[in-house]
Order: structure tokens, then sequence, then C-alpha cells
């Protein structure tokens, strides 16, 4: 989950407005919204990817890898060092232009179907100093606020004007600042949700070569 219920509770929201369970509940729904619509997910998580090798050095990746375990060519293992093997991923950094993995020296990934054995920990996340990275703070908030529209549905009017009691005016880290109650870009639906919508755009996937 992109958010927890402890982060839930420092918003306002009270057990008499819900309960621990259906918080969590909550919470899982708008992170399978945000990897819906985004087409990422922003969280470490295991996986075992079977790729299609497209005879070039460099093999264009659905999500960012954060750390290879495996690499294996029609399963046989072969060495991923940073002497062989360039890694694109998490966490993502300045000028990202999209996860892939690239051989050294000439090498390419054979064409085939699947012949690509990829086992990593996978997910979109940003620098905070640890090895695998933060679910990104836009993400994070928009979890939230998907969950207050869900505590507070936008057919009823107070309800409204309750809901956007918690709305955050400005989240600052360290490295950056900004405001949401004046910046208001228009962007592409997403989630019917326009302040979600704004949070969300940056983190779209683009259309990959080789990566659907």
């Amino acid at each position: 989950m992109y958010a927890t219920v402890a982060d839930m509770r420092s918003e306002g929201v009270t057990p008499a407005m819900a309960g621990d369970t259906r918080l969590a509940v909550l919470l899982e729904e708008a992170t399978r919204t945000i990897d819906k619509v985004t087409g990422w997910h922003f969280e470490p998580r295991s996986a075992t990817l079977h790729l299609d090798g497209r005879g070039t050095p460099s093999l264009w990746l659905p999500v960012p890898p954060i750390r290879l375990y495996r690499l294996a060519l029609y399963g046989a293992d072969v060495s991923f060092s940073k002497e062989r093997l360039v890694v694109v991923g998490a966490p993502v950094g300045a000028g990202f232009d999209g996860p892939r993995l690239t051989f050294r020296h000439g090498r390419v990934f054979p064409r085939g179907e699947g012949n690509v054995t990829v086992g990593a920990r996978w997910g979109y996340t940003e620098a905070d100093g640890t090895p695998e990275g933060r679910t990104p703070l836009a993400i994070r908030r928009a979890c939230m606020l998907l969950v207050l529209r869900s505590l507070s549905p936008l057919a009823d009017e107070d309800s409204l004007e309750e809901r956007t009691r918690w709305r955050v005016v400005e989240e600052r880290t360290r490295e950056q600042s900004y405001r949401l109650d004046t910046v208001r870009p228009a962007v592409r639906p997403l989630t019917g949700e326009p302040e979600v919508d704004t949070l969300l755009a940056p983190y779209v996937k683009p259309s990959l070569p080789g990566a659907a």
C-alpha cells in the first residue's frame, strides 16, 4: 500500500469515521487504482519476468528494476555485474527516460519469445537514502486523497466540504516543495478527481519500445 492506516489517522480520520480494517481495504483499493491508471507500481515488489529478446544490446523493461537477483538467457544464467550490464531503474533519478538493461561490449539480448528471464525487486521509487528508495510523496498523497474521497462522496455537498478540510496545501521535503492549492494544470482525466489526477499525471507510464 502507498499509505498506511496511521497516515490516515494523522489526517484526522477517526475510528468513528472508519475502522482500521475498512481503511486498510480502501488503501488497497486506492493503490490498485493508482497502479492501473499510471501503468507503474510505486513500492518494491519481487517478481521474475520472462521477456522477449529483440536482438539488440538494450532490453526495455515494463517497470523499473531496483535490484536484480537473476538474469538468464534461454534458462542459462549470465552475469549482471556492472562491468557487463548497465541497469537503468530505481530509485529513479533526474534524467530517467525509461527502465532498461543494456549489455556492454557489444553483447545483445538474442531475439526470441520469453527467452530472457529477469528476477528482481521492481518498483518506481524515489531516492531517500535507502537501497530500495521510497514511494514518491505525490503518490502517497494521491492514495490518501482517494481514500478520503471514498469516505466523503462527491455527491454529498456537506461531505465534500468535510473532505477538503484535509487537502494538503503544501508538501515539503529537504529537496523540494510544491503547492496544490494554486497550481492546477490541465491534465488528462485519470481517476475523475482533478486534484488526484494532477498528482498522478507526471507518473503516467510513457510508451516505451518493447515494454508493453
